[in-house]
Order: structure tokens, then sequence, then C-alpha cells
């Protein structure tokens, strides 16, 4: 099953993509589309945990990364999105940027 979103910049942002204890071992790829016609897209996206300490644990899979206009970044390595359940992923994109997101 495919998931699709149309994420709009606003600073500070963070938009989930995949909660936590989501079946990642199901994600074959993440497509990451800038729709702007003149002007980068910068996106982050990373996984975070939410333990119940309040403490919570953040890393990186791609970190402020410039897409540009009118392209589109996939990542399909099967190694990727192999990590705990107690993760979620995240994305957070330039305040005036919109990306296309499609999850495989």
């Amino acid at each position: 099953m495919a998931n699709y979103y149309n994420i709009t910049g606003s600073t500070g942002t963070t938009v989930e993509l995949l909660k936590p204890n989501t079946d990642y071992n199901a994600v074959l790829s993440v497509l990451l589309t800038n729709v702007h016609d003149t002007s980068d897209a910068t996106v982050t996206l990373f996984i975070q945990d939410d333990p119940e300490s309040g403490t919570t644990n953040t890393y990186n899979i791609i970190h402020t990364i410039a897409i540009p206009a009118d392209s589109s970044l996939l990542l399909d390595s099967s190694n990727i999105f192999r990590f705990s359940n107690d993760y979620g992923l995240y994305i957070t994109v330039g305040s005036s940027d919109t990306v296309d997101v499609i999850i495989t």
C-alpha cells in the first residue's frame, strides 16, 4: 500500500509520515519531488522515537538536501528503512517549499 503526501514548508514544522510501530519492512522506497518550477527545495528526512522517558532519539536519513526545481529524489535502497519499529518517519522542508512524497 502506498502513502501520498503534499508537504508545504513552514518554519519549524515537522510532518509525521509513518508513525512509530509501523512495519517498515514493507517500505520499499520513498520518492521526494520538488513541485516548485524555479527554486530548490530543502528536505530533511529522519527517524525519531518517542520513549516514555521523554528523551527522544533522532537519526537523519537525509539532512538539508537541496532538491532542484522540478526534480525528484528516490530513496530505494533496501537497507535505508531497516530500523526498529520504535521509530517513526518524519520530514521537514524549507519554509517556502512544497514537496510531494510517495512511500511505497
